[in-house]
């Protein structure tokens, strides 16, 4: 009998399979049993179609797909017959055995009607695990020449375009195995959990949505332009804060962990509630790259979503200039591309500032920022001290001369970011004094409170006459943060400058920001208390816990004190210069290659080994970067470099424009679908980890949505946990168990998910990879190449048998984000090759072996 039967029974109302074994026995057609006397006697009623639901992908030729069914939800209703086998979840599809799952034959009075049918039970299937036919069956059906009924065997080849299938999102599937990896394999952030983890819910401070929000900074900004609103805020008597709990903060305390999941919750309490903060400072720095490349965050995405909750505060960014949000110069083309899509995402002030202090690197940003409709804030970057007398390269003339510069270029706002907190409070009288006789614009202060004393520069900045300050709400104040916004504002009470807020409204948005700090606990910073070393290793407060997460990945967490006083030493090398990030990147990297290699830096000079210096270092001394105050000490760079050629002109001006369409084109090919112009720019800044962001949004989804304990840790066992993963449609996952490592290597994790049980197949990576330990280089052996650090081989860049000379690049190394490449150190044939690209080696590992 034809699979097509059903549609015989389904019209004619007659059990075919039952007659045909009737008839085999020897029953008559017009017997009781059969009762078909005559062909009149076989009526048909409506219409009826079959479609076949089976494992094969539509998208590669029909080729079978197999593997464990890992959810199987069937459909039903009205007018449709279903024929199943041994589809099932958990059922294993084998090569073995025909491809076909299930027969769906659908019923109707009219083709209509059969067809919408048939369109329905399709949708309501949900088959995970293996690929089907489903997407190919619902394009056919709704083709208006299948509607027609014109159609012949030449109608899937005549009909290209029935093969553009609409991507399933499966969100509840993807959410639940990045779960299910979290169980089985940790995440990959955190090497060893706490022994208390916060799941406590964070209290959201009340919201009254029937009265309206009231006008905020933003809505004056909107209603006057920049040029007039910035001439408002002189007029301002009181003192204005911004609020850097969204960025800067938690980049200074957890080296930018903090998820958007946090910062919505509380946002929107924010716009209704304390509607005169200045500006959230929210969005840039750090940030962007870390929530792609840590987070598995879109940056544009948590913009849009805190835009949305909060339309009437200015929101603020850091941007590096030519540097944008990365760590390199791009094309002034991408520069001015970024920020305009910056301003139209919903930035109203890009704080504008260049690593090096070089406002000739500073131009390209200043121009685009003032063809939006957003405030251009130039900053001036404060290093030294202008009251030490034997610290006279950064004088308090240097900066005023800057600073007039920068109101010159057409700055709305002058900034004095002050990185690493060395502004003391006389000098920052001194400065904001100096500045505001000078200026015709506001003047904002951003400092760190790493000393433990820059409340007192605030105070004093704010007798002098500055305009506006950064702070922290109380939780995330403090050590490498800025100072704590609860005790300025009631500090300033009943001072002329008073800041207009009250300090116990701000206890609900700080009783909040407690909780979810504790989320946060594995990514403290090493520094429990306020410490006047700062004043020695001037590292910036941004960068100290990034830089400690760096040395901790590199197993040198026990010799941070060194590291520090390394820092300094650097600094010192290399002559000085404003750190500040790409610049103290730079001085980081240098620091903690340094100590791997157990090089001091006094030796660099003197040091008769060709040492393999990291890429940023490199490439700060090649001019890269642009040029410090002062010039480059050019014994240093002599021997870094090694006589590559020096660039003292704009690095911005020497490189290409980007092809934008081109560029597109590439990265939708790359990926595999359509990318938004905001996608766009975050491939430009950042290509490889947008690759590699895409790629785990393919496999997991939208990972921002899942609350924090949950994405570091995974559930408890037996706990639920509600998900919305957009509004009004809510996930509640339970986990059940969780199975022993099989033979090959797999864990099945359990969960009920909305009230039915739900099974992921997770690799156990533990279990399937085994650790190699590798050769080690003998140091003093000229034929053996060893790691210099401990990190990733990211390329090869020679085999087995070729001839090298002296300074010819032999591979490339990664570890966090500083690259290095390792050169050869003398002429020679390469004997053997003992690494392959995405390798991890630790330090010393043998990588090449000379003949």
């Amino acid at each position: 009998i034809q699979v097509e039967h059903t549609v015989t029974e389904i019209i004619t109302g007659f059990d075919l399979v039952k007659r045909q074994i009737l008839i085999s026995e020897g029953f008559p057609l017009n017997s009781p049993e059969i009762s078909i006397p005559n062909q009149e006697a076989i009526q048909i009623h409506g219409i009826a179609f079959q479609c076949r639901i089976t494992t094969e992908d539509p998208s590669n030729k029909f080729i079978p797909d197999y593997g464990r069914i890992q959810h199987y939800r069937s459909a039903g209703g009205m007018g449709i017959r279903l024929d199943a086998g041994t589809a099932f979840s958990g059922a294993l599809v084998t090569p073995y055995y025909d491809s076909m799952l299930v027969k769906v034959t659908a019923y109707g009075s009219c083709f209509e009607e059969t067809i919408r049918r048939m369109d329905r039970a399709l949708q309501e299937f949900r088959i995970r695990g293996v690929k089907t036919n489903i997407p190919f069956l619902i394009n056919l059906i709704n083709r208006k020449d299948f509607h027609a009924g014109r159609f012949t065997t030449r109608f899937i080849d005549e009909n290209h375009d029935i093969f553009r299938f609409a991507s399933r999102r499966d969100r509840a599937f993807r959410i639940m195995r990045f779960i299910g990896d979290i169980l089985v394999n940790g995440h990959p952030l955190i090497k060893e959990a706490p022994k208390t983890i916060c799941r406590r819910e964070a209290p959201v401070p009340a919201v009254d949505r029937k009265i309206g929000r009231p006008k905020g900074s933003r809505d004056f900004l909107l209603e006057m332009g920049p040029a007039k609103f910035a001439q408002h805020i002189l007029k301002e008597k009181k003192l204005l804060l911004t609020d850097t709990t969204f960025r800067d903060a938690h980049q200074s305390l957890l080296a930018t962990r903090m998820r958007t999941v946090d910062m919505l919750k509380i946002i929107e309490a924010y716009s209704r509630n304390h509607a005169d903060f200045f500006s959230l400072e929210m969005w840039g720095g750090a940030t962007f790259d870390t929530a792609m490349r840590f987070l598995w965050e879109c940056p544009w995405e948590r913009l849009h979503h805190m835009r949305k909750l909060a339309p009437n505060i200015l929101f603020q960014m850091l941007l590096r200039a030519s540097n944008g949000v990365g760590y390199t110069n791009y094309p002034d083309n991408v520069v001015r591309a970024f920020i305009q899509q910056s301003a139209e995402s919903g930035i109203d002030i890009f704080r504008v500032f260049d690593s090096l202090n070089w406002v000739e690197n500073m131009k390209v940003a200043m121009d685009a920022v003032l063809e939006t409709h957003a405030l251009c804030e130039a900053a001036i970057c404060y290093t030294g001290d202008i009251l030490n007398p034997k610290r006279n390269k950064y004088t308090l003339d240097y900066y005023v001369k800057m600073a007039k510069e920068l109101e010159g270029l057409g700055a709305h706002i002058l900034a004095i970011k002050d990185m690493a907190g060395l502004l003391k409070p006389y000098a920052a009288y001194e400065l904001v004094s100096a500045l505001k006789s000078e200026l015709k614009i506001p003047v904002h202060l951003h400092t760190h409170d790493t000393s433990g004393g820059q409340i007192a520069t605030l105070i004093k900045a704010a007798e002098a006459g500055v305009n506006i300050v950064d702070v922290a709400i109380g939780p995330f104040s403090g050590l490498t943060s800025q100072p704590n916004m609860n005790t300025l504002v009631e500090m300033m009470r009943f001072h002329k400058r008073d800041t207009g807020m009250d300090f116990k409204a701000l206890g609900s948005l700080s009783a909040y920001w407690e909780v979810v700090r504790d989320y946060y606990e594995i990514f403290e910073s090493i520094q429990k208390a306020s410490t006047a070393e700062v004043y020695h290793h001037e590292i910036p407060g941004g960068q100290f816990t990034n830089l400690f997460q760096q040395a901790q990945s590199m197993g040198l967490a026990h010799r941070w004190h060194e590291i520090t006083n390394v820092y300094a030493d650097v600094n010192q090398l290399f002559g000085d210069i404003v750190k500040v990030t790409p610049s103290s990147k730079v001085v980081g990297d240098m620091a903690l290659f340094l100590v791997t290699n157990n090089i001091p830096a006094r030796d660099i000079i003197t040091n008769s080994r060709d040492i393999s210096f990291p890429t940023s270092v490199v490439e700060f001394f090649e001019g890269r970067l642009g040029q410090p105050t002062g010039g480059f000490p050019r014994d240093v760079q002599e021997k870094i470099l090694r006589g590559t050629s020096v660039s003292t002109e704009r690095p911005g001006a020497n490189l290409s424009p980007v092809n934008l369409d081109e560029t597109r084109e590439k990265v939708e090919t790359r990926i595999s679908r359509a990318i938004t112009k905001e996608e766009l720019m975050s491939y430009l800044m950042y290509p490889d980890v947008f690759i590699q962001y895409a790629e785990h949004r393919k496999k997991y989804d939208d990972v921002s949505v899942i609350p924090t304990d949950v994405f570091f840790y995974g559930l408890p066992m037996n706990e639920e946990v509600s998900i919305e993963i957009e509004e009004g449609k809510t996930l509640i996952f339970k986990l059940v168990a969780i199975s022993p490592v099989n033979v090959e290597g797999n864990c099945t994790v359990f969960f009920e998910y909305n009230g039915q049980p739900r099974e992921v197949v997770i690799a156990n990576r533990k279990v399937a990879t085994s650790v190699v330990k590798r050769p080690q280089a003998e140091e003093e052996n000229a034929k053996h190449v060893g790691a210099p650090m401990p990190g990733m081989v990211v390329s090869v860049k020679v085999a087995a048998g070729d001839k090298v000379s002296k300074n010819d690049p032999l591979l490339i190394m990664e570890a966090m984000k500083m690259e290095a490449t390792v050169y050869a150190e003398h002429d020679g044939v390469i004997g053997q090759v003992l690494v392959k690209a995405k390798e991890s080696v630790v330090a010393r590992d043998l990588l090449i072996v000379y003949q």
